[in-house]
This record gives structure tokens, sequence and C-alpha cells, in this order.
């Protein structure tokens, strides 16, 4: 309720800040332009794996969904999100996102064999499957080379599946384990998604205000350099702040967010913050011949 008396407070025609993801409110940063080039490429070229990767909240899933909305009429996808368990639980988890009915009691032989013929089957009839697992660094090692072995499957010349990952950074350093060489070989495109800069919040904040109606300078510079500074630079994290910011101010009856009102939203412990990692303090012990006198 809160947040729909600001928007009219305001006068904007919905909340510019929400956490849910929206590709209408996309917004380009030079980062993202080029991680959404490399999500292009892979598809344009049918490169067997394609991985974006970054922090939480950086817009991976805003990226996704931004680039189904372009996708070719001739492509099968299917979309795969928090998979977890062993090789025959992710083709199940594969094979339901591509709509491929299977009795519960499947065995694994069977299941790839219906993956399989399902996937030659799109491609006799003109059509290219992607497989786009989103939160991929839930995965391990075992599940990552399965995804690997299904993409050996091919007619020859045409590479028959494609896979896109995106993950939070640790999916980055499993696949730097030596047992998945021969995975990090097949990954044709990556890119890495890093925070904002100052600059790069400046833009986000204004394009997202301005995309509900407003001006773009409801709230101040120094307001925006504060958030940035709080937020590290996340967008995800940005959005709370300006979300709360808005409400606060709304609430006082100010048409303007400035700097005190971040201060005090941030005062009033609305804001969660990882807690820093413990000091743990050891006894330190003198081992000299000295201290054995």
């Amino acid at each position: 309720m809160a947040a729909e008396l600001y928007s009219a407070h305001f006068g904007f025609s919905e909340r510019p800040f929400s956490l849910s993801p929206d590709p209408d409110f996309l917004f380009l940063s030079k980062a993202h332009a080029r991680a959404f080039s490399v999500l292009e490429y892979g598809l344009m070229t049918h490169a067997p794996l394609t991985m974006l990767t970054g922090e939480v909240g950086m817009g991976k899933t805003m990226l996704l969904q931004a680039l189904l909305r372009n996708i070719d009429e001739d492509i099968t996808l299917g979309l795969v999100s928090n998979a977890q368990g062993d090789r025959g639980d992710l083709l199940r988890w594969v094979l339901n996102a591509l709509d491929v009915a299977l009795p519960q009691d499947t065995d694994y032989v069977s299941l790839f064999q219906h993956f399989q013929n399902f996937v030659v089957q799109e491609y006799a009839a003109g059509r290219h499957v992607v497989l786009i697992i989103d939160e991929a660094q839930n995965l391990g090692s075992e599940m990552l080379e399965e995804l690997r072995m299904l993409t050996n499957i091919n007619s020859g010349k045409d590479e028959l599946l494609q896979i896109i990952l995106a993950g939070q950074p640790e999916l980055r350093t499993l696949i730097a384990q030596p047992q998945l060489r021969q995975f990090a070989q097949r990954v044709t495109a990556t890119y890495h998604l890093n925070p904002f800069s100052r600059a790069d919040s400046a833009a986000y904040i204004r394009h997202r205000l301005q995309q509900v109606g407003g001006t773009g300078d409801e709230i101040t510079a120094a307001a925006i350099s504060h958030i940035h500074h709080e937020a590290e630079g996340i967008p995800r994290s940005i959005n709370k702040l300006c979300d709360l910011a808005l409400v606060y101010a709304a609430s006082a009856g100010n048409t303007v967010v400035g700097k005190p009102i971040v201060n005090e939203l941030i005062r009033d412990g609305l804001i969660l913050k990882p807690a820093p990692p413990l000091l743990v303090l050891t006894e330190r012990v003198d081992t000299s011949e000295k201290a054995a006198e």
C-alpha cells in the first residue's frame, strides 16, 4: 500500500524499483550491453555452451528474459532453474522444461534415449533446441559433466543442442576444477558481470524513474551517490534502497529524495547487510629455547 501511495505522490505510473525482473525496465550499462551481446552471439552461432556469471542481484535473469523476447520462432526452448540432484534428476528437470512427459519410474538409459530422440526430432522438423540453466552454480561436477555429454548429440555437422548457463561467481570456480576441463573447453562464450560504477548507478536510477513517467531528478545526485556506496553497485540493492527512500520521502510529504532521507532509512536498520567475518584471536605460543628455560 505504501508503495502504491508513493507512486501516486510522485505521479509514477507504477513502482520504478520493483525487485521482480522486468525486461521493460532493462538498462544496458556498458557491461550489460556486452553481456547481452555475448548471449546473442552464443545463440546466433549455435555455441554448445555459453556462460554468464555475476553476483546475486546483478541482473542476469533480466538479461535472460530480454534475450527470450527476441528468440527466433524456430527455437525450442527449455528453462531450468535451481536444478539439484544427480544426473538422472538433471535429465528429468530438462525433459520437464521441454514438456516431454515421462513415467515417474523411467530409468536413466530410457531418460537419455527420450531426450536424444526429442532433440533429433526437433532438428528433423527444422527446429533447434536451446536449454537455459539459471542458478547453475547449484549444479555439482557430476551434473555439469552430464550437460557436456548432452551437447555431444549432433547431426555430423550441426550442433543440435545449445546450453546457456547463468550463475553466481562460484560457477566459474566450479568449472575451473581439473575434472571439468573438458566442460570448460566446450564453453564457447563467457562473460562476468561486475557491479555498477558510480556513473552507471546514477544512469540506472534516472532511467528507471523516467520509465514510469518521472523526470529522473526525483532522487538527488548526493542521494544517488550515497545509495551507490551503500548498495556497492549491485542493481537489486539499489532498487531496495531507492524504493524505501521514495516511501520515506512520500510519507514526509517531500517531492525529492535527498541524502538525509537515505541516511534515515539506513539508521532505521531497514537494509540488511552480511555480517563481516568474525575475527578469531589465538594465543601466540613461544616455542623458542629461551621460553623453554
